[in-house]
């Protein structure tokens, strides 16, 4: 029903905020343990998949998938090139990935307040 809209949702019944405020915990707690036991790579994914869309200004998904790869390429070989010159492998890529999508999705939260 949430997909229908907020205001056909409130009709039909749900409590449209409450239900948002729960599976936006819900997705958190899923990201939350993925990244816990696969690495920051899922965390990478996601990260990735917002920064796309953001970029690329669309909806079209052949346009996001292609967007999405070449994009997570680009910021996995930035970030080992980093970590190799930069920093002579004392910092792994998984600390800069970590930092990096914390501090976007920060900013996410920050500027989108629509829910």
């Amino acid at each position: 029903m949430i997909t229908l809209g907020k205001d056909q949702a409130i009709n039909l019944g749900v409590d449209y905020d409450r239900c948002v405020r729960r599976l936006l915990l819900g997705v958190t707690l899923c990201i939350a343990v993925a990244t816990a036991m696969v690495g920051p790579i899922s965390f990478l994914g996601l990260i990735i998949a917002n920064l796309s869309r953001q970029l690329l200004k669309t909806y079209r998904h052949t346009q996001l998938i292609l967007g999405s790869a070449l994009f997570g390429m680009i910021v996995l070989v930035g970030g080992q090139l980093l970590v190799e010159h930069a920093y002579s492998y004392t910092i792994p890529v998984s600390v800069f990935i970590t930092v990096g999508g914390g501090v976007y999705f920060l900013y996410l939260l920050l500027t989108n307040r629509r829910t």
